[in-house]
């Protein structure tokens, strides 16, 4: 790919020499517009926003406009707006993917705060000044409008309406994700923290808004949801079902990387690296329970295929083994909270003395299993073996409360 076009310039004031009571109001936002195949809408959007944005907003600004390999006008009205609006800018990419734009501008950019919108302007503009402001005071590293929150007001289909907010159930439940609409188009982040994420986020296309997210919430970023007015495109050329499929791959993708600990950030402030709120204990058993049983059920698997080819106590201490480092990683990040690779190496040293136990107690299960029932067939020793784990289990999740992941421990 060619190095991206970029077309317009923009400057900021200089600090007034009146003191720091004004060093905030110099503080410069980019909003990018990514666009494909909008020449029917994209000037209109633009200057819409632009003179929303030069009335109401108290900051300096810049709108980007990001095009994405248009194979229409787009590009000529983006220039045009470029060079006749000191405050817009444009960008031309030779490959298609609302990432990718996303990547591309705020990778580059020296502004302090990164937004972007879609083009239609679905979103009600009176939610950006809200947006933007926790950023600019540093109080929140990310900012997300949610169609979803209880002070929204939003117009669009049934079909739609489910889809979004199935997709957004489905990444509380599997991802332990804490924010509530994943793929509005109305975000925005602190540039020195975005770019950042920016390196471990992988999708250049629809999912990257969700990656983005999880990532950060991963590494303990605290991120800002306002209440947005929203009204459905009727124009929207999105293919939801296209959209859905690369979403849950991504989302398959995510897992993998989160279990295995990568992609999360180790450069970050001390507030945000040693913060850790540890979750309640309804929440913790829940969660145990369910990464307990992906484990049991990955340990079976294993169990009787190293069965065919190894005896019972072989077999059954390198399925304790491989599932064991998969289990703690899990429970360490979905059911107690803890984030980032800082004590990563110590909890699994730890978690493997609650493996020690479960093996003792599996061994030993094995064992006497075979003094009373010496004849016993497969079937019979894998009901023994998970019973026994069963009690493993209990013993594992409250060692792991009181000692490896006490938030004494891991504050």
């Amino acid at each position: 790919m060619t190095e991206p076009v970029r077309r317009g310039t923009t400057t900021v004031d200089p600090l007034p020499a009146g003191g720091a009571s004004m060093r905030t109001r110099t503080r410069l936002v980019e909003v990018v517009v990514p666009v494909y195949n909008e020449e029917h809408t994209v000037e209109r959007c633009v200057r819409r926003l632009h003179a929303y944005l030069g009335e109401t907003f108290p900051y300096p600004y810049r709108i980007t406009i990001a095009d994405n390999a248009s194979t229409d006008g787009t590009w000529q009205l983006a220039t045009a707006l470029a060079e006749e609006i000191a405050q817009v800018e444009a960008v031309h990419l030779d490959l298609k993917g609302r990432g990718r734009a996303l990547r591309q501008v705020w990778g580059a950019s020296e502004a302090d705060v990164v937004a972007y919108m879609d083009v239609d302007l679905s979103t009600g503009l009176e939610a950006f000044l809200p947006l933007v402001a926790p950023l600019l005071s540093g109080h929140s590293d990310l900012a997300i409008g949610s169609r979803l929150h209880r002070g929204s007001a939003v117009v669009r289909g049934p079909k739609r309406e489910f889809i979004s907010r199935t997709y957004n159930v489905l990444l509380r439940a599997t991802m332990a994700a804490k924010f509530s609409d994943a793929q509005c188009g109305f975000k925005a982040a602190r540039t020195e923290v975005v770019k950042q994420l920016l390196a471990e986020v992988e999708d250049n296309a629809w999912f990257f808004d969700t990656e983005l997210l999880l990532l950060a919430e991963r590494s303990g970023l605290r991120i800002h949801e306002v209440p947005v007015d929203w009204v459905d495109d009727p124009d929207s050329r999105v293919d939801i079902v296209r959209t859905v499929i690369d979403d849950l791959k991504g989302m398959a993708r995510v897992t993998r990387r989160s279990l295995t600990g990568a992609g999360r950030l180790d450069h970050l402030p001390t507030r945000v690296r040693e913060a850790q709120l540890p979750p309640g204990l309804s929440w913790q058993l829940a969660s145990f329970a369910v990464v307990g049983t992906v484990s049991t059920a990955a340990y079976v698997l294993l169990y009787l295929l190293l069965r065919q080819v190894a005896p019972a106590l072989l077999a059954n201490a390198v399925a304790q083994v491989v599932t064991a480092v998969f289990n703690t990683a899990a429970n360490r990040r979905f059911t107690f909270g803890v984030t980032g690779r800082r004590g990563a190496f110590r909890a699994q040293a730890e978690g493997g003395i609650a493996f020690v136990i479960g093996l003792v107690l599996s061994s030993a299960a094995i064992g006497l299993l075979g003094l009373v029932w010496p004849t016993a067939r497969h079937g019979g020793e894998l009901a023994v073996l998970v019973g026994a784990n069963a009690l493993a289990t209990v013993v594992r999740f409250l060692l792991m409360r009181v000692w490896v992941f006490s938030p004494r421990r891991t504050r």
